[in-house]
C-alpha cells in the first residue's frame, strides 16, 4: 500500500482512537500517548512523514536529551513511538523506523516503603479527639495500607463494594476495587481495617450523609455529603504525616508501596501480591522484590564474617 498521502496529524489521531476504542486503554494512558506524539509532531514540523527513518528517531531522542528529559521519560516516549509506528506499519505498510531504537539506561528507582511503626503512627495521627470527621480520615489511611488501593480506587469505593465472605476460619471482610482500565479486583481487609470501617460507618458517615447533597452510594463523604475528592485524600495523608512528624516524602501511593513490600517481607507469594495489587504483569510487581533483596543484602553484609 502506498504512503504518499500519509499525514502525521491524522495518523496520530487514528492511532489514539484505536487505543481508546479497540484496545480499551484508560483515559490517562491515551492522554500520555497524545502528549508524546504531540512532542514528536512538534519536532517533525513540516517534514514529510514518508521521509521518517531511524536517523529521524535518533535525532529526536538527542533533542529530548538536550531538553534534560530523564532516561525514564525518553524510554516512555520511545515506547509510544514503537506502538504508533507498529500501528502505521500494519495499517499502511510503511517500514517501522523504530526497530533500531535502544532503550536509554534508566536508574532503577525503588519505591519508598515506610516502616511498620511509621505506618501505625500515621494512622493514629489522622484521628484527633473532638473532631468526629477525622474518624473518616483514619479509616481512609487504614484502608490504603490494608488493601493496597490506589487513591483513585479508594475514593471510588461504594457502600455496596464491602462484603463479608464466610471461610473455615471465620468471616472475612472483602473490598471491591476498580483499577486502571475499569478492571475490578476483590481484596481482603485485615481486622484493624474492618474495625475502623465499622467505626466510621456508625459514628461519622451518618452525620455526613444528612446533607442534601449526599451521595448515598459513596463510602467516603466530604463535609457537604458528596464523594470525597482525590485532593482531599492527599491532604488527609499529608496532614497526618505532618502531625506524626514523619520527614520522609509521604503520599497516598506510599501506602501501596508499603503494603506490597511488607507482604513480600512476610513471605507472601509474588503472584498473590500481583493479584492483590491488580498488576497485569508480574514483572511490575517484581520491583518490590528488589527492596526485600536489598534488605537481605544489607543484613548479610553487616552480619556475615566473610561478607
Amino acid at each position: 500500500m502506498g504512503t504518499s498521502t500519509l499525514n502525521f496529524d491524522s495518523l496520530a489521531q487514528n492511532f489514539l482512537n484505536y487505543c481508546a476504542i479497540e484496545r480499551g486503554l484508560a483515559v490517562n494512558s491515551v492522554a500520555a500517548y497524545r502528549r508524546d506524539l504531540s512532542k514528536f509532531g512538534s519536532y517533525l514540523g513540516s517534514s514529510e512523514f514518508e521521509s521518517i527513518d531511524s536517523s529521524t528517531i535518533s535525532n529526536f531522542e538527542s533533542s529530548l536529551r538536550l531538553e534534560k528529559l530523564s532516561p525514564a521519560s525518553i524510554n516512555r516516549i520511545d515506547s509510544t513511538l514503537r506502538s504508533f509506528f507498529k500501528y502505521v506499519q500494519v495499517e499502511h505498510g510503511m517500514a517501522d523506523p523504530t526497530v533500531e531504537i535502544e532503550s536509554s539506561r534508566a536508574v532503577r528507582r525503588l519505591p519508598k516503603a515506610l516502616h511498620v511503626d511509621q505506618i501505625l503512627k500515621l494512622i493514629d495521627s489522622a484521628y484527633r479527639e473532638g473532631e468526629p470527621v477525622t474518624i473518616r480520615d483514619r479509616t481512609m489511611i487504614e484502608l490504603l495500607y490494608s488493601s493496597g488501593a490506589r487513591v483513585s480506587e479508594l475514593i471510588g469505593i461504594n457502600l455496596g463494594d464491602i462484603s463479608q465472605l464466610e471461610t473455615p476460619d471465620g468471616p472475612v471482610t472483602t473490598l471491591k476495587l476498580r483499577g486502571k482500565g475499569g478492571k475490578e479486583r476483590i481484596v481482603p481487609l485485615g481486622s484493624f481495617a474492618t474495625a475502623a470501617l465499622d467505626d466510621y460507618k456508625v459514628r461519622t458517615r451518618p452525620s455526613l450523609a444528612l446533607n442534601k447533597a449526599s451521595n448515598n452510594s459513596a463510602l467516603f463523604l466530604n463535609s457537604r455529603g458528596g464523594r470525597i475528592t482525590r485532593q482531599s485524600a492527599w491532604n488527609i495523608v499529608l496532614k497526618a504525616a505532618e502531625v506524626a512528624g514523619i520527614t520522609e516524602k509521604v503520599s497516598p501511593h506510599v501506602f501501596r508501596h508499603s503494603y506490597a513490600t511488607h507482604l513480600l517481607d512476610g513471605g507472601a507469594d509474588i503472584r498473590v501480591v500481583q493479584e492483590l495489587l491488580g498488576h497485569a504483569s508480574v514483572t511490575t510487581t517484581q520491583i518490590y522484590t528488589l527492596i526485600t533483596i536489598d534488605k537481605i543484602r544489607e543484613n548479610y553484609s553487616t552480619a556475615h564474617p566473610r561478607a
